[in-house]
């Protein structure tokens, strides 16, 4: 059965359920490193172990045909079976696992140190200032204040939902929040998305096969880490993963569970930029909570110390919400259509506006222009400043057109 949907709703739907099993997934860790393998550094190299063969069945499973096509292609419609890593896309791999490698040991850290889920959920979501920094340098463009402010709502939102009101500061888990976990993780999200949006045989690059290999190498260089780290210092975080395999049941849940949240993650970075896919995604947050309370008695933690306490862990979770909103209002898409001047060559010219930040697709067609280059950016204003007027530059072009993307659907 077809399905049309716009897409604007579908990379909201991808994200908001990345983020509703995310928390799931987080609920479980916080059980598990609190319960059954408490050394965050034995834990971290073992999920990996067991998420290999777990994340290798479920997408030989997907690779399955059904109607002539698979049954992941229903997840993401570029999907067509499991295949080997792509010469292209190696040196993408192993950046995107080192920033995986990392943050999931930072990860674990964390849940070690304040256990409830949807206090260490909010420090994730400072990641989303990082992204539009780093993005801001790439695309050699300053944020617009909109931006600005809708990066702050979500940040200060999640520092709200994660205070408590004892006044008490942990230093190394803040350490571990701004120095370890949000670079890599930025690390981990660009990479990613490079990945997704490469082009094999004319369709993009599928998010199963993304996070498969993805998984395969973050094991190698975790194992890696650790196994130097027993070397010099003389522990046994490698020796003590293999043995907590004996807790292959909850390690298979969390990994399996995982393996939905990370590619509904990944194919919504496909689909708009990293900080607003984090941003999106920042709504775990709110759906924590419940699995918190869940969590509370047999964690014996405490959720919200008082009234006053749960009030500012709502106010929180609204403003982030609000900080979502307003990131999805800042983006504007649109067509170009361009009529070339008599004597000059298509290729040429598409070249010329490939290399023009905004500019996400040009195609060479028939009728009554010659080239159709699709826009993606932050606001209209921003538009005509970089790219109509680098347009009208351009000496080849004799006159163009842009139209403005209201609604846009997909088959799925």
């Amino acid at each position: 059965m077809r399905i049309r949907i716009r897409k604007k709703y579908l990379f909201y739907i991808l994200g908001a359920t990345s983020a509703l099993i995310s928390s799931g997934v987080t609920t479980i860790d916080s059980y598990i490193s609190n319960s059954v393998i408490t050394d965050p550094w034995t834990l971290c190299l073992v999920v990996f172990i067991a998420g290999v063969p777990i994340t290798f069945l479920i997408s030989a499973f997907l690779s399955l045909p059904i109607n002539k096509k698979s049954i992941g292609s229903r997840i993401d419609p570029s999907f067509k079976k499991l295949r080997l890593v792509k010469k292209e896309e190696l040196k993408y791999h192993i950046v995107a696992a080192f920033g995986n490698a990392v943050t999931t040991i930072a990860y674990f850290m964390i849940i070690s140190l304040y256990k409830e889920p949807s206090s260490f959920l909010s420090f994730y979501q400072i990641v989303i200032l990082y992204l539009l920094v780093i993005e801001s340098l790439a695309e050699k463009n300053a944020p617009t204040l909109a931006e600005v402010e809708s990066a702050m709502i979500v940040t200060f939102g999640a520092v709200l939902a994660s205070l408590s009101l004892k006044g008490e500061i942990n230093w190394l888990g803040l350490a571990i929040v701004f120095l370890v976990l949000n670079p890599s993780w930025v690390l981990f999200s660009i990479y990613q998305r490079k990945l997704k949006l490469m082009k094999f045989d004319g369709e993009y690059n599928d998010s199963i096969n993304i996070r498969f290999w993805n998984l395969v190498f973050t094991t190698v260089i975790t194992f890696a880490i650790l196994y130097s780290i027993d070397v010099f210092t003389g522990t046994n975080h490698v020796m003590n993963a293999i043995k907590a395999m004996k807790y292959w049941h909850w390690l298979f849940l969390s990994m399996g569970v995982t393996f939905f949240a990370y590619i509904l993650y990944i194919r919504a970075l496909g689909m708009g930029k990293a900080s607003v896919t984090q941003a999106v995604t920042s709504l775990s947050i709110a759906f924590s909570i419940p699995y918190s309370l869940l969590l509370a008695d047999t964690l014996h933690i405490v959720v919200f110390e008082s009234s006053l306490h749960a009030i500012i862990k709502i106010m929180g979770i609204i403003l982030v919400v609000m900080g979502v909103i307003s990131f999805a209002l800042t983006e504007v898409k649109g067509y170009l259509f361009i009529r070339l001047k008599s004597g000059y060559e298509a290729s040429k010219v598409i070249s010329k506006i490939w290399e023009i930040k905004g500019i996400t697709n040009v195609a060479a067609v028939t009728g009554n222009c010659d080239i159709v280059a699709k826009v993606r950016i932050r606001t209209l204003g921003k538009g005509y400043e970089r790219i109509i007027r680098t347009l009208e530059k351009v000496k080849e072009i004799d006159s163009f057109r842009w139209d403005s993307i209201l609604k846009e659907w997909e088959e799925i």
